[in-house]
């Protein structure tokens, strides 16, 4: 080789190291409001993209922002959207136990406008970033997180598309729900204790009814949170996780956005 081609090869391995190192996802925390709660959200996006692509709102378990929702933000940014994992509970609000968790998630359980309110206050922080068509935005939720993003549904939120992971199904009032313009898919454990099956036929109902473009698939074997590695900490009965229902779930949320969003985004990335 010679040193002109030895200094070329040497400038190329420099520069793709180079594009390597900065072809990087980016995070921030995002500290914003709603009325006079403060709350604070966590942004993910890969820099190595340029201009606008579809962004996807990602809404928490029952305690609150965590690391595990941050890291599906993250995952999707990789993927080649913009995420925001939102705060539905307001800043340093978590929940270390069970316990907890449930009081926290009831205050929006029993206020399901306040519940869709927060929710949309997260949604349009996603929606105001530089790098997010708003024309394509989408939002999933996992267990509580779930239900909110069925409930942005209801609300006929700016939303291309909505997918509840294990979520709660049920609403007090189905025969509210006029119309939803998002379409809706359910990842749900087939053997949930905490969704039986008569909310899987009301929800079906409340969907027909309302027109609803939804798909409802259901894993076997699976039970609540079967999405999260870390289910089986918590020590309750009929939560655990599921690894083959978890792989299946994150498919059908890709092959349901590359529907919802067009091709082009998450093709050739995977979980």
């Amino acid at each position: 080789m010679t040193r002109l081609a030895h200094l070329i090869a040497v400038l190329v391995a420099t520069l793709l190291v180079t594009a390597t190192a900065h072809a990087a996802v980016r995070t921030k925390t995002v500290e914003y409001k709603h009325g006079d709660v403060t709350l604070e959200g966590f942004l993910a996006w890969d820099d190595a993209q340029q201009g606008r692509r579809p962004g996807v709102l990602v809404v928490h378990e029952w305690y609150g922002l965590n690391d595990y929702a941050r890291s599906r933000a993250e995952q999707l940014a990789k993927m080649g959207y913009v995420a925001f994992a939102l705060d539905m509970y307001g800043k340093g609000v978590r929940a270390n136990n069970p316990g907890d968790a449930g009081k926290l998630a009831s205050t929006y359980k029993s206020d399901r406008q306040l519940m869709r309110d927060r929710a949309k206050a997260g949604l349009e922080v996603l929606r105001k970033q530089d790098n997010v068509d708003t024309r394509r935005v989408a939002a999933i939720g996992y267990c509580f997180g779930g239900q909110v993003c069925l409930e942005l549904a209801r609300a006929n939120a700016d939303v291309a598309g909505v997918v509840s992971f294990h979520g709660a199904l049920d609403t007090p009032d189905p025969k509210a729900t006029q119309s939803v313009k998002a379409k809706v898919l359910v990842c749900h454990g087939a053997i949930d204790p905490f969704v039986p099956d008569a909310h899987v036929t009301a929800f079906r109902d409340e969907m027909e009814a309302a027109k609803a473009d939804y798909q409802i698939i259901a894993y076997a074997g699976a039970v609540h949170s079967f999405t999260n590695p870390g289910a089986d900490k918590a020590g309750l009965k009929g939560v655990a996780y599921n690894e083959p229902a978890d792989r299946r779930s994150w498919k059908a949320m890709q092959d349901f956005f590359n529907e919802i969003f067009g091709t082009g985004v998450g093709q050739s990335r995977t979980r």
